[in-house]
Order: C-alpha cells, then structure tokens, then sequence
C-alpha cells in the first residue's frame, strides 16, 4: 500500500530524469518546454529535500520513513530508466551531446535520491549494524554489490518504522491505563561488568518502556565487579535510600546475571527481606557458570591476573572504587555457587520468580557470547552464552519461546544493542513482567 502513494512521485522523477528525451522527442513549443522543466525540476527538489508523507509524531520515524522512500524511489526509476533508454536509444536520431545529457541525467538523479535516503535513514535509524556501515562506506561505488547494500539500508529502515510506528501507536492508546504502576518501587539490577551509567543505560530502551507505562524505576548502583556480598552490601544501601525517598513499605526487584545473586544475598543474609516484596532473576547463574570454573582451570593464573589488573585500574577510572575483577569472576564459579546456595536461603517473606532464555546456534551473538555459547553447550546444553539453561532456575519459573533460527542471548536479555528481534519485543517482555507484579498486587 505504501508504494501505491510513491506511484504519482515516482511518475514526476521518472518525467525529470527523461527531461533530454523529452526535449528532443516532442515540440509544443519552446515556452511550454521551459515550463515543463522548471516544473518538474522543483518537483524533483521537493522530492529529495522536502518532508516525508509519514504524519508520526516522532522526528526520527519520520526521518526513517522518508530515506527509505528515496532509496526506494532512487532504485526503482534505475530500473525503468535502464528500459526507458535502451528503447530510447535504438530510436532517437539525436546527436552525441544529447545522447550524453540523456544517459547522465538520470544516473545522478537517481545517485542523488538514493544519497538523500541514505543519510536519512542513518540519521534516524537505530537498527543498522556497523557491519552494514563497513560495507556502505567501502564498497558504494562497486556496481552491484552497491545494489544489496541499499536494499540492506532500506529494508532496515522500513521494518524499524512500522515496528516502532506500531510500538508508539501501542504506548499511546495504553498510556492511561498505567499498566506498569506497581504497588512498590521497582529496582533494576544490572550483572557483572557494567555499572549504572546515565549516558549508556545498561537496560537499554527497557526502562523508559517501563516509566512511560507507570512504573517508578530505580537502578542497584552496585559497582561493576565485586564479590557477591560486597555488591549486596552497596544494594542494600540502594534499597534502604529507595525506601527512604519514595516511603513505600517494599521494593520490588529485577535482577539480571550477578544481580540476581547479589540481591539473593541481600535478602538472605543482610536483612532485605523485610523490604523487598519480590525478586525477578533474569537469566542468573543460581548454580554457577562451569564455564567459569573451566576457564580459570586452564588460563594461567599469571593471565587471570594480568587481565584483572587491567579491568580494576579501568573501571576505577570509570568511576568504581574498588573494582575486583577476580572476587566477581570466582563467586559465579559453580563450586562457589553451591556454597553461596546454601547460605542464601529463600525468604518466605519473598515471592521468588526467574526467567531464562537461551540461545539457538552460536551465530545468535557475537563474541564473547559466540564462543561461550559453543563451550557451555558442550560442557552443560542449552544456554544464552554465558549462563546455562538449568542454573537459572529458582522460585517460580518460565523459559522464554525464542525464535527458532535466532534465539536470545544474554545480551538480547537486557536490550544491550537495542535491536528490534523478530518474535522477541523485549520493551514488552518487561512490561509482561511489571504489569503481572501489578495484577498480583505487588
């Protein structure tokens, strides 16, 4: 239906591009001629430069909606134009120099179409990979192959506008309703690695999902790698101060990877049962990661430490103040695990749930989560690159459907490329997840 209302478009660059056939082709007259061509080269201008169709209130949908009909309008006069000069040449008596004008005209027009729609959907689109960047940038003047790269830049754009048109259509028609306006706070609780950044938000486009459908989000604040119960300790200070400003009675909490055992341990052993009302374990490692105990068999230890050093004295700089890599690294051992289970036991105060997803073929991720996948899955099965399927059991539980050919990675979990998954909304995911807490009354 969208290309039917690119037709009258198309039919004005069409008549532009074949402005040389047109003037050797027909006589109605010089004036008549001259009219024709300021007309339709204003309209080609307008074409190129001027807004889009697309009504969304969003300036970058719009920006999105409007390169890929240039890439569209670009490549497809191409086509015809090939058609529209082979038959035009075999006929005309026209000299050299208008034969010349004639093939050159179009090549630039439709260069010029496909240009602007380029830049449009690159300065909107959030669903190109760097892969594609590479290839744009490197191989746009190889004939052909240029071919697929713009097919590749306007399919991208075109999914990502009705997939995100439809996504704003949605929070728009829910926005009253408030389905995500829990009981108690919610405290998002990032894993191992990463800190609670304002600029690069480790849960991705997750929690604006949230707060725009009702929920008051916090985050763990814990550093990005210590040991289990020092980063339960810095959680507990978190859930303490959230109770304090909001004065809610409880929390409730999602946790992803390490979060989950930090805030296992925060409730168990520090005393944050009493303000947490339920915990949500996003694919964490509750009996350990093999991986882990299988790799720092086999690195040297002089390695281990090596790599230790150069991440504390990083993330020190980041803003950690006492990073330890190797406290963080040992405590996800499997060996460490069954210790830690022991100690951490469920509170009845506490409603327990956890989700898994997993991963279907190490081409789902890139590396690190690539090559883990291939070595978890030899050592214990299913995973999601870093976690495998069983360790992620506890409390009440459900494996995610992932699509077949993909699956989902333990990156994909926490939005980390912000990519749109065919057959995984992971926005909705979350949504699904606070706005059952808040049927259940919590």
């Amino acid at each position: 239906m969208k290309r039917v209302f690119l037709l009258p478009r198309l039919i004005l660059v069409m008549l532009f591009m074949n402005l040389v056939p047109l003037w050797c082709g027909i006589s109605p007259g010089k004036a008549v001629m001259v009219l024709l061509t300021v007309f339709l080269s204003a309209a080609y201008l307008y074409i190129v430069f001027g807004k889009g169709r697309a009504k969304s209130e969003s300036p970058r949908l719009r920006r999105i909606d409007k390169g890929a009909d240039l890439i569209w309008l670009g490549g497809f006069a191409a086509v015809i134009e090939v058609i529209v000069l082979w038959i035009w040449f075999s006929k005309t008596s026209a000299g050299t120099v208008p034969k010349v004008f004639a093939a050159v005209m179009p090549v630039l027009s439709a260069a010029l179409l496909v240009f602007a729609g380029v830049v449009r959907v690159t300065a909107g689109s959030k669903q190109i990979k760097l892969r594609d960047y590479i290839l744009l940038l490197t191989l746009w003047w190889c004939p052909v192959v240029n071919i697929f790269i713009f097919r590749s830049f306007y399919k991208t754009a075109r999914r990502e506008y009705v997939f995100e048109s439809d996504k704003l259509e949605l929070e728009n028609a829910r926005a009253e309703n408030e389905i995500c306006k829990t009981r108690y706070p919610v405290i998002m609780v990032h894993g191992i690695f990463f800190r609670d950044w304002q600029l690069l938000n480790y849960w991705g486009r997750v929690p604006a999902t949230l707060i725009r459908n009702g929920a008051q989000v916090y985050y763990g604040e814990q550093q990005s790698a210590q040991s289990i119960a020092d980063s339960a300790g810095e959680l507990k200070e978190t859930i303490l101060r959230v109770i304090r400003e909001t004065g809610a009675e409880k929390v409730n909490i999602i946790a992803h990877s390490k979060g989950g055992l930090d805030s296992r341990y925060a409730i168990s052993c520090l005393g944050m049962d009493k303000y947490v009302a339920t915990l949500t374990t996003i694919n964490t490692p509750h009996k350990g990661c093999d991986m882990v105990d299988f790799l720092l068999d086999k690195l040297p230890d002089s390695f281990a430490q090596f790599l230790a050093a150069r991440y504390n004295k990083l993330f020190t700089r980041l803003g950690d103040t006492a990073p330890d890599f190797m406290a963080g690294v040992n405590d996800l051992s499997a060996k460490k695990a069954a210790s830690y289970d022991e100690l951490m036991p469920d509170s009845p105060e506490v409603s327990y749930r956890s989700v898994m997803s997993t991963m279907s073929r190490a081409g789902s991720a890139g590396p690190p989560l690539n090559i883990g996948y291939m070595l978890i899955k030899k050592l214990n099965g299913a995973n999601d690159g870093l976690v495998w399927e069983k360790s992620a059991i506890h409390g009440t539980h459900r494996d995610i459907t992932s699509p077949k050919k993909r699956g989902i990675s333990h990156g994909d979990m926490i939005d980390l490329f912000r990519e749109n998954i065919e057959g995984f909304d992971v926005r909705e995911f979350y949504a699904g997840i606070v706005s059952e807490l808040k049927e259940q009354g919590w």
